[in-house]
Protein backbone atom coordinates (compact mmCIF):
# COMPACT_ATOMS: atom_id res chain seq x y z
CA UNK A 1 0.00 0.00 0.00
CA UNK A 2 1.35 3.44 -0.96
CA UNK A 3 2.31 5.95 1.71
CA UNK A 4 0.47 9.27 1.51
CA UNK A 5 2.86 12.24 1.39
CA UNK A 6 2.06 15.90 2.08
CA UNK A 7 4.34 18.36 0.31
CA UNK A 8 3.94 21.29 2.70
CA UNK A 9 4.48 24.68 1.05
CA UNK A 10 3.66 28.38 1.35
CA UNK A 11 4.24 29.90 4.77
CA UNK A 12 4.06 33.37 6.26
CA UNK A 13 7.14 35.10 4.85
CA UNK A 14 8.05 36.92 1.64
CA UNK A 15 9.32 33.58 0.33
CA UNK A 16 5.75 32.27 -0.14
CA UNK A 17 5.89 32.20 -3.98
CA UNK A 18 9.39 30.69 -3.96
CA UNK A 19 8.12 27.91 -1.69
CA UNK A 20 5.25 27.11 -4.06
CA UNK A 21 7.75 26.78 -6.91
CA UNK A 22 9.88 24.47 -4.79
CA UNK A 23 6.78 22.38 -4.02
CA UNK A 24 6.21 21.85 -7.74
CA UNK A 25 9.82 20.74 -8.03
CA UNK A 26 9.51 18.26 -5.15
CA UNK A 27 6.21 16.98 -6.61
CA UNK A 28 8.01 16.25 -9.90
CA UNK A 29 10.95 14.56 -8.14
CA UNK A 30 9.15 12.10 -5.80
CA UNK A 31 8.38 8.60 -7.10
CA UNK A 32 4.64 8.55 -7.81
CA UNK A 33 4.63 4.77 -8.19
CA UNK A 34 5.63 4.48 -4.53
CA UNK A 35 3.74 7.41 -3.00
CA UNK A 36 0.44 9.28 -3.23
CA UNK A 37 1.35 12.98 -3.30
CA UNK A 38 -0.62 16.06 -2.29
CA UNK A 39 0.57 19.67 -2.06
CA UNK A 40 -0.61 21.34 1.15
CA UNK A 41 -0.57 25.12 0.87
CA UNK A 42 -0.30 27.08 4.13
CA UNK A 43 -0.85 30.78 4.70
CA UNK A 44 -1.57 31.83 8.28
CA UNK A 45 -4.43 29.64 9.52
CA UNK A 46 -5.56 28.80 5.99
CA UNK A 47 -4.25 25.28 5.33
CA UNK A 48 -5.53 23.68 2.14
CA UNK A 49 -4.82 20.62 0.04
CA UNK A 50 -4.51 21.39 -3.66
CA UNK A 51 -6.82 19.14 -5.69
CA UNK A 52 -7.67 19.27 -9.43
CA UNK A 53 -11.29 20.15 -8.63
CA UNK A 54 -10.28 22.86 -6.14
CA UNK A 55 -8.62 23.27 -2.76
CA UNK A 56 -10.07 21.58 0.34
CA UNK A 57 -9.30 22.51 3.98
CA UNK A 58 -6.92 20.59 6.20
CA UNK A 59 -8.19 19.49 9.61
CA UNK A 60 -5.42 20.87 11.86
CA UNK A 61 -6.49 18.57 14.72
CA UNK A 62 -4.92 15.56 13.01
CA UNK A 63 -3.50 16.96 9.73
CA UNK A 64 -6.01 15.17 7.53
CA UNK A 65 -8.51 16.10 4.81
CA UNK A 66 -11.67 14.69 3.25
CA UNK A 67 -11.68 13.22 -0.25
CA UNK A 68 -14.91 11.82 -1.70
CA UNK A 69 -16.34 11.53 1.79
CA UNK A 70 -13.32 9.61 3.10
CA UNK A 71 -10.77 10.94 5.62
CA UNK A 72 -7.22 10.95 4.22
CA UNK A 73 -4.38 10.89 6.75
CA UNK A 74 -0.81 11.75 5.84
CA UNK A 75 1.99 9.31 6.60
CA UNK A 76 4.79 11.83 6.01
CA UNK A 77 5.30 15.58 5.52
CA UNK A 78 7.87 16.85 3.05
CA UNK A 79 8.34 20.40 4.36
CA UNK A 80 9.38 22.87 1.68
CA UNK A 81 8.34 26.13 3.35
CA UNK A 82 11.17 28.65 3.17
CA UNK A 83 10.82 30.82 6.25
CA UNK A 84 8.29 30.63 9.06
CA UNK A 85 6.61 28.32 10.11
CA UNK A 86 8.38 25.57 8.16
CA UNK A 87 12.05 26.46 8.51
CA UNK A 88 12.10 27.74 12.10
CA UNK A 89 10.92 24.64 14.00
CA UNK A 90 7.28 25.62 14.57
CA UNK A 91 5.79 23.18 12.10
CA UNK A 92 8.25 20.50 13.22
CA UNK A 93 6.88 20.78 16.75
CA UNK A 94 3.33 20.41 15.42
CA UNK A 95 4.22 17.24 13.51
CA UNK A 96 6.10 15.85 16.52
CA UNK A 97 2.94 16.22 18.61
CA UNK A 98 0.95 14.33 15.97
CA UNK A 99 3.67 11.68 15.53
CA UNK A 100 3.91 12.42 11.81
CA UNK A 101 7.45 12.01 10.44
CA UNK A 102 8.85 14.82 8.29
CA UNK A 103 11.73 15.56 5.94
CA UNK A 104 13.67 18.24 7.78
CA UNK A 105 15.73 18.86 10.90
CA UNK A 106 13.99 18.67 14.27
CA UNK A 107 12.70 21.62 16.31
CA UNK A 108 16.02 22.62 17.89
CA UNK A 109 18.19 22.36 14.78
CA UNK A 110 15.56 24.15 12.67
CA UNK A 111 15.16 26.99 15.16
CA UNK A 112 18.91 27.39 15.58
CA UNK A 113 19.80 27.39 11.89
CA UNK A 114 16.94 29.78 11.09
CA UNK A 115 18.48 32.30 13.49
CA UNK A 116 21.61 33.17 11.53
CA UNK A 117 23.35 35.00 14.37
CA UNK A 118 22.76 32.29 16.98
CA UNK A 119 23.79 29.53 14.58
CA UNK A 120 27.00 31.22 13.47
CA UNK A 121 28.02 32.10 17.03
CA UNK A 122 27.32 28.50 18.13
CA UNK A 123 29.41 27.02 15.31
CA UNK A 124 32.16 29.57 15.97
CA UNK A 125 32.64 27.73 19.28
CA UNK A 126 33.47 24.59 17.27
CA UNK A 127 36.17 26.41 15.29
CA UNK A 128 34.09 27.32 12.23
CA UNK A 129 35.18 30.62 10.71
CA UNK A 130 32.41 33.26 10.50
CA UNK A 131 32.30 36.98 9.69
CA UNK A 132 32.40 39.56 12.46
CA UNK A 133 28.82 40.53 13.19
CA UNK A 134 26.39 42.05 15.64
CA UNK A 135 22.65 41.64 16.13
CA UNK A 136 19.92 44.18 16.79
CA UNK A 137 16.35 43.57 17.96
CA UNK A 138 13.46 45.79 16.92
CA UNK A 139 13.47 48.89 19.11
CA UNK A 140 17.26 48.87 19.52
CA UNK A 141 19.37 51.48 17.74
CA UNK A 142 22.98 51.72 16.71
CA UNK A 143 24.92 54.76 15.54
CA UNK A 144 26.66 54.92 12.19
CA UNK A 145 29.93 55.45 14.07
CA UNK A 146 29.51 52.20 16.03
CA UNK A 147 28.74 50.20 12.88
CA UNK A 148 31.85 51.56 11.17
CA UNK A 149 34.09 51.03 14.21
CA UNK A 150 32.83 47.54 15.14
CA UNK A 151 32.09 46.03 11.72
CA UNK A 152 33.56 48.37 9.10
CA UNK A 153 32.51 49.20 5.56
CA UNK A 154 31.44 47.72 3.27
CA UNK A 155 29.13 45.49 5.31
CA UNK A 156 25.92 43.53 4.92
CA UNK A 157 22.77 44.43 6.83
CA UNK A 158 20.15 41.69 6.66
CA UNK A 159 17.23 40.08 8.47
CA UNK A 160 18.38 37.60 11.10
CA UNK A 161 15.55 35.29 10.11
CA UNK A 162 14.56 34.93 6.48
CA UNK A 163 15.88 33.96 3.10
CA UNK A 164 15.93 34.57 -0.66
CA UNK A 165 17.87 37.78 0.12
CA UNK A 166 14.71 39.71 1.01
CA UNK A 167 15.65 42.80 3.03
CA UNK A 168 19.40 42.38 2.46
CA UNK A 169 21.60 45.38 1.65
CA UNK A 170 25.28 45.71 0.88
CA UNK A 171 26.24 48.96 2.58
CA UNK A 172 29.19 50.92 1.24
CA UNK A 173 28.74 54.38 2.75
CA UNK A 174 27.75 55.82 6.11
CA UNK A 175 24.60 57.36 4.57
CA UNK A 176 23.30 53.91 3.60
CA UNK A 177 23.46 52.39 7.10
CA UNK A 178 20.19 53.55 8.68
CA UNK A 179 18.01 53.01 5.55
CA UNK A 180 19.45 49.48 5.28
CA UNK A 181 18.63 48.80 8.95
CA UNK A 182 15.06 49.99 8.39
CA UNK A 183 14.73 47.82 5.28
CA UNK A 184 15.94 44.70 7.11
CA UNK A 185 13.53 45.30 10.01
CA UNK A 186 10.64 45.12 7.52
CA UNK A 187 11.47 41.41 7.11
CA UNK A 188 12.45 40.37 10.64
CA UNK A 189 12.22 41.32 14.31
CA UNK A 190 15.99 40.91 14.50
CA UNK A 191 18.70 42.01 12.08
CA UNK A 192 22.37 41.20 11.61
CA UNK A 193 25.12 43.64 10.65
CA UNK A 194 27.92 41.56 9.20
CA UNK A 195 31.41 42.35 7.91
CA UNK A 196 31.93 42.02 4.17
CA UNK A 197 34.23 39.20 3.07
CA UNK A 198 35.86 39.37 -0.35
CA UNK A 199 36.14 36.00 -2.00
CA UNK A 200 34.53 33.14 -3.92
CA UNK A 201 30.96 32.29 -2.95
CA UNK A 202 30.15 28.58 -2.94
CA UNK A 203 27.43 26.29 -1.64
CA UNK A 204 27.42 22.60 -0.74
CA UNK A 205 24.50 20.26 -0.09
CA UNK A 206 24.44 17.20 2.13
CA UNK A 207 22.08 14.56 3.49
CA UNK A 208 22.49 11.56 5.74
CA UNK A 209 20.33 8.55 6.51
CA UNK A 210 20.79 5.55 8.80
CA UNK A 211 22.46 3.77 5.87
CA UNK A 212 24.47 6.40 4.01
CA UNK A 213 26.11 9.81 3.96
CA UNK A 214 25.99 11.91 0.80
CA UNK A 215 27.88 15.18 0.37
CA UNK A 216 27.12 16.69 -3.02
CA UNK A 217 29.54 18.38 -5.44
CA UNK A 218 30.07 22.06 -4.64
CA UNK A 219 28.49 24.88 -6.67
CA UNK A 220 30.36 28.12 -7.35
CA UNK A 221 28.17 31.23 -7.49
CA UNK A 222 29.31 34.03 -9.81
CA UNK A 223 27.18 37.16 -10.14
CA UNK A 224 27.85 40.61 -11.56
CA UNK A 225 25.33 42.01 -9.05
CA UNK A 226 26.57 43.50 -5.79
CA UNK A 227 25.81 40.18 -4.09
CA UNK A 228 23.75 37.02 -4.60
CA UNK A 229 20.44 38.89 -4.33
CA UNK A 230 16.89 37.95 -5.34
CA UNK A 231 17.42 38.81 -9.02
CA UNK A 232 20.60 36.75 -9.11
CA UNK A 233 18.82 33.81 -7.47
CA UNK A 234 15.59 33.78 -9.43
CA UNK A 235 15.92 36.00 -12.50
CA UNK A 236 19.02 34.48 -14.04
CA UNK A 237 21.49 37.21 -13.16
CA UNK A 238 24.07 34.68 -12.01
CA UNK A 239 26.40 31.96 -13.23
CA UNK A 240 26.21 28.73 -11.22
CA UNK A 241 29.11 26.36 -11.83
CA UNK A 242 28.82 22.77 -10.59
CA UNK A 243 31.28 21.37 -9.70
CA UNK A 244 32.99 24.53 -8.47
CA UNK A 245 36.37 25.56 -9.89
CA UNK A 246 38.27 24.82 -6.68
CA UNK A 247 41.50 22.94 -6.08
CA UNK A 248 40.68 19.31 -5.25
CA UNK A 249 42.07 19.48 -1.71
CA UNK A 250 40.12 22.67 -0.92
CA UNK A 251 36.93 21.12 -2.29
CA UNK A 252 37.40 18.09 -0.04
CA UNK A 253 37.90 20.37 2.97
CA UNK A 254 34.61 22.16 2.18
CA UNK A 255 32.77 18.84 1.88
CA UNK A 256 34.31 17.55 5.13
CA UNK A 257 33.29 20.75 6.94
CA UNK A 258 29.74 20.51 5.53
CA UNK A 259 29.43 16.95 6.85
CA UNK A 260 30.82 18.03 10.25
CA UNK A 261 28.35 20.94 10.52
CA UNK A 262 25.51 18.52 9.70
CA UNK A 263 26.56 16.33 12.64
CA UNK A 264 27.30 19.17 15.09
CA UNK A 265 23.79 20.58 14.61
CA UNK A 266 22.10 17.18 14.49
CA UNK A 267 20.57 17.86 11.10
CA UNK A 268 18.16 15.65 9.19
CA UNK A 269 17.08 15.58 5.56
CA UNK A 270 18.81 17.72 2.95
CA UNK A 271 20.66 20.84 4.02
CA UNK A 272 22.73 23.34 2.05
CA UNK A 273 25.63 25.28 3.52
CA UNK A 274 26.80 28.55 1.97
CA UNK A 275 30.42 29.72 2.28
CA UNK A 276 32.86 32.39 1.15
CA UNK A 277 36.42 31.30 0.32
CA UNK A 278 38.70 34.20 1.22
CA UNK A 279 42.41 34.78 0.59
CA UNK A 280 44.63 31.93 1.71
CA UNK A 281 41.88 29.35 0.95
CA UNK A 282 40.10 30.17 4.21
CA UNK A 283 36.59 28.69 4.40
CA UNK A 284 34.09 31.08 5.99
CA UNK A 285 30.52 30.05 6.84
CA UNK A 286 27.75 32.32 5.56
CA UNK A 287 24.60 30.43 6.57
CA UNK A 288 22.81 27.08 6.62
CA UNK A 289 19.59 26.31 4.76
CA UNK A 290 17.56 23.42 6.19
CA UNK A 291 14.79 23.69 3.57
CA UNK A 292 16.85 24.62 0.52
CA UNK A 293 15.17 25.57 -2.74
CA UNK A 294 14.00 22.60 -4.81
CA UNK A 295 12.94 24.01 -8.16
CA UNK A 296 14.34 22.15 -11.15
CA UNK A 297 17.11 24.77 -11.47
CA UNK A 298 17.90 25.14 -7.74
CA UNK A 299 21.33 24.28 -6.33
CA UNK A 300 20.41 20.91 -4.80
CA UNK A 301 18.94 19.38 -7.99
CA UNK A 302 22.00 20.72 -9.87
CA UNK A 303 24.32 19.07 -7.37
CA UNK A 304 22.37 15.80 -7.45
CA UNK A 305 22.78 15.70 -11.23
CA UNK A 306 26.50 16.55 -10.98
CA UNK A 307 26.94 13.67 -8.52
CA UNK A 308 25.42 11.29 -11.07
CA UNK A 309 22.49 10.51 -8.78
CA UNK A 310 18.78 10.19 -9.54
CA UNK A 311 16.85 12.77 -7.53
CA UNK A 312 13.90 10.36 -7.36
CA UNK A 313 16.11 7.98 -5.35
CA UNK A 314 17.33 10.84 -3.14
CA UNK A 315 13.71 11.75 -2.30
CA UNK A 316 12.98 8.10 -1.49
CA UNK A 317 16.02 8.02 0.80
CA UNK A 318 14.75 11.08 2.71
CA UNK A 319 11.24 9.67 3.12
CA UNK A 320 12.08 6.03 3.94
CA UNK A 321 14.74 7.00 6.49
CA UNK A 322 11.97 8.14 8.85
CA UNK A 323 10.23 4.73 8.90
Amino acid sequence: MKRTIAIVAGGDSSEFPVSLRSAQGVYSFIDKEKYDLYIVEMKGLCWEVQLPEGNVPVDRNDFSFSLNGEKVRFDFAYIIIHGTPGEDGKLQGYFDLLHIPYSTCDVLASAMTFNKFVCNQYLKGFGVRVAESLMLRKGQNISDKDVIEKIGLPCFIKPNEGGSSFGVSKVKTQEQIQPAIEKAFHESEEIVIEAFMQGIEITCGCYKTKKKEVVFPITEVVTSNEFFDYDAKYNGQVQEITPARLPEELGKRVQTLTSAIYDILGCSGIIRVDYIITEGEKINLLEINTTPGMTVTSFIPQQVRAAGLDIKNVMTDIIEDKF
